[in-house]
């Protein structure tokens, strides 16, 4: 079974600047400076933030699993699209055949942007129980969390 979620949120900062932030692995490292985000580490396996980087991410609580890695599977800067693929555990162990996150951010005009996220999974039909455990609610949050971490950086440009 396949299922896709997004997620809008609009930013006052320019598309550059926000597409700076989830292009490069600043974001994991700012997300694994939240502890509300519930990643409690971030480890570089592979590569530098470009394509084909691979990150495991650790979880602060077991409530599904408490670890899985995950690989930059695109990068494009000209579209501003990033997108990864959880490749070792995680949803891979509940039945998901396929678990993709892509990040889209979308100029709206000099001044503000559109952050998009969405989550595509794919799930063996035996498992298909196990859908209702994607949720959105993890990437509006690294989305609202990336939002604040800019908007108080480019406050802090304006004040100079």
């Amino acid at each position: 079974m396949f299922g896709q979620l997004s997620h809008e949120l609009e930013v006052n900062v320019p598309a550059s600047e926000a597409w700076e932030l989830y292009s490069m692995l600043r974001l994991a490292k700012l997300v694994e400076e939240e502890p509300a985000s519930g990643i409690e580490k971030v480890d570089v396996i592979e590569g530098d933030g470009g394509a084909g980087t691979i990150l495991k991410l650790t979880f602060a609580g077991p409530p599904l699993f408490t670890v899985y890695k995950e690989k930059f599977t695109k990068l494009d800067n000209e579209k501003r699209l990033k997108e990864t693929k959880v490749i070792e555990g995680g949803y891979l162990e509940l039945g998901f055949t396929l678990y993709l996150i892509r990040f889209k951010v979308i100029e709206k005009d000099n001044d503000s942007c559109i952050i998009e996220s969405t989550i595509e999974y794919d799930v063996k039909e035996e498992a298909v129980a196990n859908a209702s455990y994607v949720t959105i609610d993890a990437l509006a949050n690294i989305a609202e969390l990336s939002k604040n971490y800019l908007t108080k950086n480019k406050a802090a440009k304006d004040e100079h």
